[in-house]
């Protein structure tokens, strides 16, 4: 007989399901797609996260907004897809890395959904409440500047603390976790001290938000894969990015997994997560590999992506575990992963409510 490890259905934190393209492209594709042909593509993308073993997910921003109904067509049992946990639309600055009208023209622009951005208190508490009217899960502050976005104003903090304050008080308000992108420590030191459930990205993490995520229990996603998609994105087609952006990416790539080598061994809580949607959907385990690369033993990469996932979601009691009266979520590979952590980029069944979905 052949021996199958069997696992948890694994859970990536961070994932997008509003398109493939990237750069100039990316902007095309959403000025001349209408939502349509984003919700097809959304369901594919879904399909096949679900194939790579990846049994629930969490969506940190589709600015077409089909998302939220993919999560309640693939929850009613209308489409195949992992369960779902919808930010909505990311809440960001005007003019900030969650400004989709970045680079547009400004006859253009005015047409352009922009419910998302806020500026001041007021403004901010206003945002939130669209999205929690819109029915999310949770909510996804963009609180320092975009690698991929348009403009080349660095990675530094684009809101000020009553902002951002503004932003996590009023979603904990109405019991939602504040998921915070962050990649310059001024920005994510600011968001933990606001209160921020999670960090995504944290590239330039430093001693002092260490010691804040240690205080609050907050949770690093190192999206370690996107630096990988980088390098490739350069070296096939640099000319779709502006050269700000593409300076961008070159630093994210040279210095990927350094705060998690840092997190990880003073004990911060790691939780798995892609960016798939900028990283390629369906190759989500190679995240795996890259965080055993940057320091972290094949069993807590394992748990990051099971026990530790499934806390920072909210949903421990149901799922990130293979116990009685959990769901009936888990995925067989015919290698040892604790052996060889590359193995689960080939799974071969993957059971998601007790039910077989590939095999």
């Amino acid at each position: 007989m052949r021996a199958y490890f069997v696992l948890p259905g694994l859970i990536d934190s961070h994932v997008h399901f509003n398109g493939t393209e990237s750069g100039k492209g990316a902007l095309l594709e959403r000025l001349s797609k209408d939502t349509a042909f984003f919700a097809y593509q959304a369901a594919t993308l879904a399909r096949l996260t679900l194939d790579a073993g990846f049994t629930t997910v969490r969506v940190l921003g589709n600015p077409a907004g089909v998302t939220l109904s993919l999560r309640d067509a693939i929850a009613a049992g209308a489409l195949p897809g992992p369960r779902i946990l919808d930010a909505g639309n990311s809440i960001a600055a005007t003019g900030g890395s969650g400004d989709v009208t970045l680079g547009v023209h400004s006859a253009l622009a005015g047409h352009m959904d922009q419910d998302n951005l806020c500026d001041g208190t007021e403004s901010c508490r206003r945002a939130v409440r669209l999205q929690v009217r819109r029915g999310v899960d949770l909510i996804k502050l963009k609180i320092t500047g975009g690698v991929n976005s348009r403009v080349a104003t660095g990675l530094g903090r684009q809101m000020f603390i009553d902002e951002a304050r503004a932003v996590v008080e009023t979603a904990h308000l109405y019991g939602k976790k504040v998921a915070v992108h962050a990649h310059g420590a001024d920005g994510i030191n600011l968001a933990l001290e606001c209160g921020a459930d999670s960090i995504e990205h944290g590239t330039l993490l430093d001693d002092q938000g260490i010691e804040l995520m240690l205080r609050s229990g907050a949770f690093l996603v190192p999206t370690l894969s996107t630096a990988t998609t980088y390098v490739e994105r350069l070296a096939n087609n640099p000319g779709i990015y502006t050269q700000g952006v593409r300076e961008k990416m070159e630093w994210r790539a040279s210095v990927t997994g350094q705060a998690l080598r840092q997190a990880y061994a003073r004990g911060v809580r790691i939780a798995f997560g892609t960016d798939a949607g900028v990283s390629p959907h369906g190759r989500n385990a190679e995240e795996f590999v890259l965080m055993v690369k940057y320091g972290m033993t094949t069993g807590d990469a394992i748990k990051a992506a099971t026990l530790n996932a499934a806390e920072l979601l909210g949903i421990a009691d149901e799922a990130g575990s293979l116990e009685p009266g959990k769901r009936a979520d888990l995925i067989a590979v015919s290698g040892n992963p604790l052996e060889d952590i590359a193995v689960l980029q080939h799974v071969l069944l993957v059971m998601k409510g007790g039910r077989i979905w590939k095999q």
